[in-house]
């Protein structure tokens, strides 16, 4: 009997813990985007949260398109879903169009790391990518703290290394708060925390006070700038 009551309160309080972070979570059903380059629009990036029970799937949808007198000079495609166990990575799966260069992405983690299998072509290989050539599936297991890199989790200001959710690749970083900033969004301003990430990723983001990401900037392979806008 006694056994039967402590294993009930133990399931009690893993589904109170399950509970909290759903109530916690600072995002409704979607989160939009509008992208700009050097001040003119170029698409969107939107994201769609699905809460089922513990379980939460993030859908990631970005489209841009660089126009020149009416010629479509460059475009991107992303396509993402991820899955989470309350605040848990579960797994990732994307496809990408990078102006003609496709990359797939599958990773889910398992019980000694982040096991990845991805596919496609790298501008820039690194000890770690040696081997991973265009249209040969490349697989690796990345350590177990390994968060993707999709943007909206507040957590991966802590991380010191993330899953490139394009190519697959272990993306080292170094995340450092600038302080409190008023961005403006398409119909007001927020107050926000402003973090400038270098390393193998360079831009900055910002978070507002609930722990939504509320703004991006950044530089073009072309040195052109990118920014985010919060559709709200």
């Amino acid at each position: 009997m006694k056994r039967r009551l402590i294993l009930a309160l133990m399931l009690m309080g893993c589904g109170s813990a399950a509970a909290q972070a759903t109530a916690d979570f600072p995002y409704g059903q979607s989160h939009v985007f509008a992208a700009f380059r050097n001040g003119e629009r170029i698409g969107t990036h939107t994201l769609t949260f699905q809460q089922n029970g513990d379980k939460r799937t993030v859908t990631t949808s970005i489209d841009f398109a660089v126009k020149a007198l009416g010629l479509t000079m460059y475009r991107y495609m992303h396509r993402g879903q991820e899955v989470w166990n309350g605040n848990t990575f579960e797994s990732i799966a994307t496809q990408t169009d990078d102006n003609g260069t496709k990359y797939t992405l599958k990773a889910r983690k398992d019980g000694t790391g982040v096991a990845v299998v991805r596919e496609g072509s790298l501008p820039k290989l690194t000890a770690s990518d040696v081997g991973f050539q265009q249209g040969t599936p490349n697989q690796a297991t990345l350590p177990p703290t390994t968060l993707p890199s999709t943007h909206w989790n507040l957590s991966q200001v802590k991380q010191s290394a993330m899953l490139n959710s394009q190519n697959g690749t272990l993306a080292k970083v170094q995340i450092t708060p600038r302080g409190r900033e008023t961005i403006k969004t398409a119909n007001g301003t927020l107050e926000a925390t402003r973090y400038t990430y270098t390393g193998d990723v360079q831009m900055d983001q910002w978070f507002d006070d609930r722990g939504r990401w509320v703004k991006s900037a950044f530089k073009a392979s072309d040195g052109s700038t990118i920014e985010y806008i919060l559709q709200e």
